[in-house]
């Protein structure tokens, strides 16, 4: 399968807290222009596509996408790591908090949970990849 090393392509180190950029970032991990729906996107179309270029390019793009995932994680945890409960209150990120603590949950920064409404995956190899286009102008 793959050969996983067990750090960051770019190591991430924040050591200050910053809910208030948290609650931004975690849009990145779980919204729905995010790197999970990316990854699920990507790994979903593969099945279909009937050039095995393509499916292999799918499959190394949707695991690109995974080491993404990882690394926005790494980022919304470090800046929520040691946060007091008045920063928690404060910063507006108690909502979170309280059902998740410093787990990472993928959620939009609406607070709206990651949904497979995200993703598109029809089987057409012109449709599917024009899905991927017009999802990759959305992400930033």
């Amino acid at each position: 399968m793959w050969q996983y090393e067990k750090k960051l392509q770019y190591p991430v180190k924040i050591k200050n807290c910053n809910p208030k950029l948290a609650q931004i970032i975690i849009s990145q991990y779980g919204g729905p222009d995010g790197e999970l729906a990316a990854s699920l996107r990507y790994l979903s179309q593969r099945f279909a596509m009937p050039y095995p270029e393509l499916k292999g390019l799918l499959t190394d793009i949707g695991t690109e996408e995974l080491a993404h995932l990882e690394m926005i994680g790494a980022i919304v945890y470090q800046l929520t790591r040691d946060l007091s409960i008045d920063e928690i209150k404060k910063s507006g990120f108690d909502t979170y908090f309280v059902d998740h603590t410093t787990g990472i949950y993928p959620v939009a920064a609406s607070g709206s949970p990651f949904t497979a409404a995200y993703i598109q995956s029809k089987g057409d190899v012109i449709t599917d990849l024009h899905e991927d286009l017009a999802a990759e102008q959305k992400a930033y």
